[in-house]
C-alpha cells in the first residue's frame, strides 16, 4: 500500500497519484465540517483542497479511508501524504474484534509462559470459584452473538441473577444498546431478530454481550465513564501518546439497579448523544467533569497513592489493548490515528475498558469542550509532522518535547531500546511496563 507509483497511474475517483508537493506549499482536505480541523491547518498556512485534488494531509471519515486503501481504488500515496486512520483501524474500534484480539493476545502470552498472563482463582457472585487473569483482566466477560451463544448461556447460568449489556458491534453513540437480566430476554431478542442466529441467511449485525459493570464508582449518586484520547503514530514499533485533557461523562439520572430502571438509558448510558436528550441535561457543563478535577476529587476522597495507582492502571490497560491489536493492524507509514477510549471505574477503583472509538466526536457541547478539542487537534498535527512542519511519511516519528504539547508518551518501543531516552519518557513509561 505504501509504495509510490509513477505519475499517471490510476488512482481513486479517476485521479492520478499526486506528484511530489511543491516546496513550501502544503495542502489539506477533510470530510468533516469541523472548524477545529480547519483552524489547525490554516494556522500553519496550509491550503484546503478537495479529495480529487493534490493533498498532503487528509482528515477523513473512517469509511472514506477504507475506500482509499481498497484494492479497487488503485490509489498509492507518496511520501508527502498523511491520513488520520490506519486501513484496518476497526480491529481495535469494532467491539467484537477488540474482544477477539484481546483474547488472542492473552492466549499467546499464556502459551509463551509470559507472567503477564498469570491467572488466579476468584469467587464469583454466586459463590462458585472461577478463574481470572491477574494482570489482563481489563475487559468485562464478553461474548459475540450469535457465534458464542452457547458459551454465553453456560456463563449466564453460573450467575443467573447477573445483568448483561448488549451492543451492536458496528454502531456507536449508544445506538441499539440494551440491558438484560433474564435469559428469556436474549431469546426474545433472537426471535425478534428472526434470522439473527442464522447469519448466513442475513446480513443482520452481530452483537456483543458483556457482563454489566453494576458496581460503578458514583459521584453525586450518578454513573460516569472516562473519555480519554490516545494518539497512535505507529504500531510496529508501537508509538502511542495520551492526551492530558480527557473528561468524565455523567448520566443525568441517579444510578439505580432496580429492574424498573433497567431500560432507562439516562441511568445507565453515559454517551452525550443519549444524555443530551434527557430532561435533566445541563447544557452549561454538558454533563462533563475534566480529568484534572476528577483526579482532585479522588485524591481528596481516596488519597493520593490510591489515585496514582488507578491512573497507572488506566495507562496499563490502554497500552496492552494497543499491543493486542498491533500484530494485525496494517501499519502503513502514512497513517496515524486518534482513538477515543471509554473506561468505567468500578467502586473498587478498578478500570474497565468499555470500547474504543476510531472517530471520537469533535462536536463541542460547551465552551471548555471547544477549547479542549482545538488543543487536541492542534497537538496531534504537531506530533505527526516532522520538525520542519512538512508532511513526510519517511520521518521516524519521534517528536521533540515541544511538539508533544499536552500529550504524554504512553509507549515508544523504538525509544525503549535507546540509551538516550529523554527524562519525560523515562518518567512516564518505566513504571508501566
Amino acid at each position: 500500500m505504501t509504495q509510490e507509483v509513477k505519475k499517471g497511474s490510476p488512482a481513486i475517483y479517476g485521479k492520478v497519484t499526486p506528484p511530489a508537493m511543491e516546496k513550501g506549499k502544503v495542502t489539506y482536505c477533510t470530510d468533516l465540517d469541523k472548524s477545529v480541523i480547519r483552524a489547525s491547518c490554516e494556522r500553519r498556512g496550509w491550503t484546503q483542497v478537495g479529495i480529487d485534488d493534490e493533498w498532503n494531509f487528509y482528515w477523513s471519515y473512517t469509511q472514506n479511508c477504507r475506500n482509499l486503501f481498497s484494492i479497487e481504488s488503485g490509489y498509492r500515496m507518496n511520501d508527502n501524504q498523511l491520513i488520520n486512520h490506519f486501513p484496518n483501524h476497526y480491529e481495535l474500534s469494532r467491539k467484537d474484534l477488540l474482544v477477539k484480539n484481546i483474547k488472542r493476545y492473552r492466549r499467546e502470552l499464556e502459551r509463551d509462559g509470559n507472567p503477564l498472563a498469570e491467572k488466579a482463582d476468584v469467587v464469583l457472585p454466586n459463590g462458585q470459584i472461577g478463574t481470572r487473569y491477574l494482570h489482563l483482566d481489563f475487559i468485562p466477560v464478553t461474548y459475540v452473538l450469535p457465534a458464542d451463544y452457547n458459551m454465553f448461556v453456560e456463563e449466564y447460568r453460573k450467575s443467573p441473577q447477573s445483568t448483561w449489556i448488549m451492543k451492536p458491534c458496528g454502531k456507536s453513540q449508544g445506538a441499539g444498546i440494551f440491558l438484560i437480566n433474564k435469559l428469556s430476554k436474549v431469546k426474545k431478542w433472537s426471535r425478534d431478530a428472526k434470522t439473527a442466529f442464522h447469519p448466513q441467511l442475513s446480513n443482520k449485525e452481530s452483537y456483543v454481550i458483556s457482563r454489566y459493570i453494576d458496581n460503578p464508582l458514583l459521584i453525586g449518586g450518578k454513573k460516569f465513564d472516562l473519555r480519554l484520547y490516545v494518539l497512535v503514530t505507529s504500531y510496529r514499533p508501537l508509538k502511542a501518546y495520551l492526551f492530558q485533557h480527557g473528561f468524565c461523562r455523567f448520566c443525568t439520572v441517579k444510578y439505580d439497579t432496580s429492574v424498573a430502571e433497567l431500560d432507562n438509558m439516562y441511568v445507565h448510558l453515559t454517551n452525550v448523544s443519549v444524555q443530551k436528550h434527557g430532561g435533566d441535561y445541563n447544557s452549561l457543563h454538558g454533563g462533563k467533569m475534566s480529568i484534572q478535577n476528577f483526579r482532585l476529587y479522588l485524591e481528596g476522597t481516596k488519597g493520593r497513592s490510591v489515585t496514582d495507582k488507578l491512573f497507572a492502571e488506566v495507562q496499563w490497560l490502554i497500552v496492552h489493548s494497543l499491543k493486542a491489536v498491533a500484530p494485525v493492524i496494517a501499519n502503513d507509514r502514512h497513517c496515524f490515528e486518534c482513538y477515543g477510549y471509554d473506561i468505567i471505574i468500578d467502586n473498587n477503583l478498578k478500570p474497565w475498558l468499555v470500547e474504543v472509538n476510531a472517530s471520537p466526536s469533535l462536536q463541542s457541547t460547551t465552551h471548555n469542550d471547544r477549547i479542549l478539542k482545538y488543543k487536541l487537534i492542534d497537538n496531534i498535527v504537531s506530533i505527526v509532522l516532522p520538525p520542519d512542519g512538512i508532511p513526510d511519511a519517511r520521518w521516524n516519528k519521534i517528536p521533540n518535547e515541544e511538539a508533544l504539547g499536552d500529550f504524554d508518551i504512553l509507549i515508544d518501543e523504538e525509544l525503549i531500546d535507546r540509551e538516550d531516552t529523554n527524562s519525560r519518557y523515562n518518567k512516564l513509561h518505566r513504571a508501566k511496563t
